[in-house]
């Protein structure tokens, strides 16, 4: 059986989708609509920068939305989705999936992947946050640092790699001083404009919870996940809940890849630049077989 694999913040890169934009009637539909639904020049953004605009969260959020669900329905328009059982995603990836899995339509979901980037841009600006890549060690020895510096685990993304978030500071304190702590690799601070989830995103959750509220969520018509547990959930009210704590909460991406494994999961496509995704389902599980898929030359004949 197959899934697909939603990419998250951070994967964006100036240039992403123009391919899929110049060569299929399917993503020039999606990218026009987007477009007009966002409001400002959402297309140019994407296709030619500058990449301090696009790597705004409220700009690349909707960028990978976009991008990730246009790839889906090309593959599913070319025949490439029999046996389709899962779709799952990478925090911002995590609402991709829920779209291409039918709980919203594809404007609804735009609008809430708009909001929560924008909610998130106002707390990353109002605070100074930063996040560190952990390889090595435990994630023992990774709460113990966390706690030592009054930071949150972020992503537990596969074996060995792990992230750590909190106020800027504090994390380049922890990066410098962490083999005190554990058998850490490597303990690198990474560029990025806050501090997501951890507890400096609050703000954003308790806004987030209020846009939510009067909006309908459908079951799901695929199996999905939650990145706050890595468990499958179907329950609408549900999911809505836990979307509201996936902003501030750990993501457990890597019991979430296990999950479509244990399902039956076999071959992932995953939708998205960068093939990160690909990378971190190697670690979890090599035999796995994964075929990323950003540009319109990419996808598979």
């Amino acid at each position: 059986m197959k899934a697909l694999l939603f990419s998250g913040q951070g994967a964006q890169k100036v240039g992403m989708g123009k391919s899929l934009y110049d060569n299929s009637p399917i993503a020039k539909d999606l990218y026009d609509r987007a477009e007009q639904t966002l409001g400002f020049e959402f297309k140019k953004i994407c296709f030619e920068g500058p990449e301090t605009v696009l790597t705004e969260t409220r700009v690349c959020q909707p960028a990978l939305y976009v991008q990730g669900f246009a790839i889906a329905e090309i593959l599913k328009a070319n025949g490439k989705l029999d046996g389709l059982k899962a779709a799952l995603g990478l925090s911002l990836g995590e609402l991709t999936a829920y779209a291409y899995a039918g709980v919203w339509d594809f404007e609804t979901g735009l609008k809430i992947v708009a909001e929560r980037g924008r909610l998130m841009q106002v707390a990353c600006d109002a605070t100074k946050g930063g996040m560190a890549a952990v390889v090595g060690g435990s994630i023992d020895e990774v709460r113990k640092l966390c706690a030592a510096y009054d930071l949150d685990v972020a992503n537990m993304n596969c074996p060995g790699q792990i992230v750590i978030s909190g106020d800027f500071n504090k994390v380049n304190e922890a990066a410098a001083n962490a083999k005190e702590f554990g058998s850490f690799k490597l303990v690198k601070p990474l560029v990025v404009a806050g501090a997501y989830h951890s507890r400096l995103m609050e703000p954003a959750r308790v806004e987030f919870e209020k846009f939510l509220a009067p909006i309908e969520f459908k079951e799901p018509q695929l199996t999905v996940f939650t990145n706050t547990t890595g468990k499958e959930i179907s329950e609408p009210g549900e999911m809505k809940e836990a979307l509201v704590k996936q902003v501030v909460s750990s993501v457990l991406w890597e019991n979430c890849l296990r999950g479509a494994i244990a399902q039956g999961c076999a071959e992932f496509y995953e939708c998205g630049p960068g093939g990160v995704l690909a990378g971190m389902m190697k670690r979890t599980d090599p035999l796995a077989k994964v075929v990323s898929i950003s540009e319109f030359s990419e996808l598979p004949a």
